[in-house]
């Protein structure tokens, strides 16, 4: 049987730390506080006190999955060379993990999670001299794209998985090769990097 005072033997960390790992392992659907309270070996009532609600682990584990975008070096960089070194990174991160986009998409819609994306772009802004504002609208546009495209990745190869798509409408090796999604997605964010530039050149100035 759980202890419900094992709690006391594991932190904020370990639990948030213990949910990614079910995520990564069976998905967002199975990821219950009861599933994670019997991994940990508690009672799910002894979650809360580490965390209030669900939605407040689940923000703990989108940061976790964004933390690395912290560590993307920016020094030298233009705001449109940021935003195409962010975006790729970030797409990364959510790729490491199964579901990890889904997650993410919830947890920036209710405001659990800071965009990870938007304070690096207005200190690359700053340092340049370019216009804050333009920064902040480029990293709007960042996150929704690159959440958008790993979702739907993500989901598409989780329903081929499982069988749901037939068809034309299954995914074949070429469709599935990870160079070509990744071609594809650098191609549209370069797009929204030369957008931003023209955006910069036609404004002038911070």
């Amino acid at each position: 049987m759980a202890d419900p005072g094992n709690t006391r033997r594991h932190s904020s960390d370990d639990v948030a730390e213990t949910a990614l790992r079910l995520l990564d392992e069976y998905g967002l659907p199975d990821l219950t506080m009861r599933h994670l309270a019997n991994t940990l070996g508690v009672q799910p009532s002894a979650l809360y006190w580490h965390f209030p609600n669900k939605q407040a682990l689940l923000a703990a584990v989108s940061a976790r999955i964004l933390a690395p975008l912290a560590q993307t070096p920016l020094e030298g960089l233009t705001l449109p060379e940021a935003v195409t070194a962010l975006g790729s990174r970030m797409r990364e991160c959510l790729l490491t993990y199964r579901d990890a986009a889904e997650l993410v998409s919830s947890s920036l819609a209710l405001d659990l999670v800071p965009s990870p994306v938007l304070t690096p772009l207005q200190e690359v802004a700053r340092r340049r001299g370019d216009q804050v504002a333009l920064a902040e609208v480029a990293a709007e546009v960042l996150v929704h794209f690159v959440v958008g495209r790993v979702f739907h990745e993500q989901q598409r190869r989780t329903a081929d998985s499982l069988g749901l798509l037939d068809g034309a409408g299954s995914l074949t090796p070429e469709t599935t090769d990870a160079a070509g999604d990744e071609h594809t997605f650098d191609r549209a964010l370069a797009m929204i990097a030369d957008g931003l530039a023209v955006s910069g050149a036609r404004t002038g100035g911070p």
